[in-house]
């Protein structure tokens, strides 16, 4: 009855605005102090790239050259962070809106998953499930309610990749496409390695001729791809200019992002062989694939290690990637694939955090394949997972935010 008074588009802003408020009030923002991006988001509005006095002790990751202090995050983590520094600006706020934030981005993720999933035919409720999923029934749920800034960084990461696959896959929109995967590459620079695979489904966005000869693009329709190439690539190519910019206004280089001069990082035994090394991905992939859990006594019966487990384990749901069939699946498993191996390389796994954080940026690819590669409705496999998978993810929010059953 819901859907034959709402448009898709309502529909899908009315579900995500529950699943925020859901979120909302399930999590408890414990490493909001860390404002990281939004301090430097105040300090870019009075036209500075640093702060100038000293940071309070908790902020350790800020960089001291020159008198002052630099944050590690990239551009794009910052000016995500620009609207809420307005709001502070002109007196609305008075701190860091962190928990709201997180909120918001988690309700964003499920929208563009709703319409995301329109790339395939499916019920409205299988849709709600998958739309749901990537929030709920993932270690995002208690990673982003954390709410510290690089766990919202992670947060606006999946959204932007979100919307961006949105605008290429199913409401094809070159500018806005690459917008969204501005936002995306923004918070998390590794995303960049993805980008061929959207040019690639704007490159085939417009049809062939067929010739005696052959199969030949027209003329008209050669023009319009490199329109879309080019209106695909202006905000992300006016993001990484800009960016090359900061970071020369804070390290006299165009490629440093300053992590490697955090002071005592390097220090750090999984740094023993730099920031990126082939050394690290045994211990990457263990965290993220084989890590269990540990037996309780009594209720939950299980709990999280501090500082990982497998995904596999942290959302069952994630065993019908295997399943046969996808139109996109051989782009998503070059995403995957690409990403984790970039991601098994870094020294520091993730720290604290349920089950493997980094591989919230995966999930976007995830959402894809399974999406098409199930049926119209709500197999019973998947709904047996998906509930699986909620209570874990309940449970683990319940036990990393609201006690203080789990310790390093």
């Amino acid at each position: 009855m819901i859907l034959k008074t709402l448009s898709e588009s309502r529909f899908a802003a009315v579900v995500a605005l529950l699943a925020g408020t859901v979120f909302y009030f399930s999590t408890r923002a414990t490493q909001h102090d860390f404002d990281y991006t939004y301090r430097i988001a105040l300090a870019l509005l009075r036209g500075h790239a640093g702060l100038a006095g000293a940071p309070p002790p908790w902020l350790d990751e800020l960089v001291p050259v020159g008198g002052k202090y630099y944050s590690v995050f990239p551009l794009g983590a910052i000016l995500v962070n620009i609207p809420v520094a307005l709001l502070r600006k002109i007196g609305l706020i008075h701190n860091w809106p962190a928990h709201e934030l997180a909120a918001a981005v988690a309700a964003g993720c499920v929208y563009f998953f709703y319409r995301l999933s329109h790339v395939g035919e499916m019920s409205h409720a299988r849709r709600v499930i998958m739309a749901l999923f990537p929030i709920f029934a993932t270690w995002t749920w208690c990673n982003l309610g954390f709410a510290g800034a690089w766990q919202i960084a992670l947060g606006f990461a999946l959204l932007g990749q979100a919307a961006s696959l949105y605008y290429t896959l199913v409401r094809r929109n070159s500018l806005l496409a690459g917008a969204w995967l501005a936002v995306a590459l923004g918070n998390r620079t590794e995303l960049l390695l993805t980008a061929p695979i959207y040019l690639y489904y704007f490159w085939l966005a417009h049809p062939t001729e067929n010739r005696s000869d052959g199969s030949v693009m027209t003329v008209e329709n050669r023009r319009r791809t490199w329109i879309d190439l080019g209106r695909f690539m202006a905000v992300p190519a006016l993001l990484l200019l800009c960016t090359g910019v900061y970071n020369w206004a804070r390290f006299d280089s165009v490629t440093d992002f300053g992590y490697a001069r955090i002071p005592g990082l390097l220090n750090e035994p999984w740094y023993q062989h730099g920031l990126f090394s082939l050394h690290a991905i045994r211990w990457n992939a263990y965290e993220m694939l084989f890590r269990g859990m540990i037996d309780l006594p009594d209720f939950p019966y299980l709990q999280p290690a501090a500082f990982g487990c497998s995904i596999f384990l942290a959302s069952p749901f994630l065993f019908l990637l295997f399943r046969e069939g996808g139109k996109h699946k051989t782009a998503c498993w070059i995403a995957i694939g690409t990403l984790t191996l970039f991601l098994w390389c870094h020294g520091n796994a993730g720290g604290w955090q349920f089950s493997y954080r980094y591989g919230m940026v995966l999930l976007p690819w995830m959402f894809l394949l399974i999406v098409e590669n199930g049926g119209r409705k709500i197999a019973k496999a998947e709904a047996a997972l998906f509930l699986v998978s909620i209570a874990v993810n309940a449970v683990s929010t319940y036990e990393f935010l609201w006690t203080n059953m789990i310790h390093p």
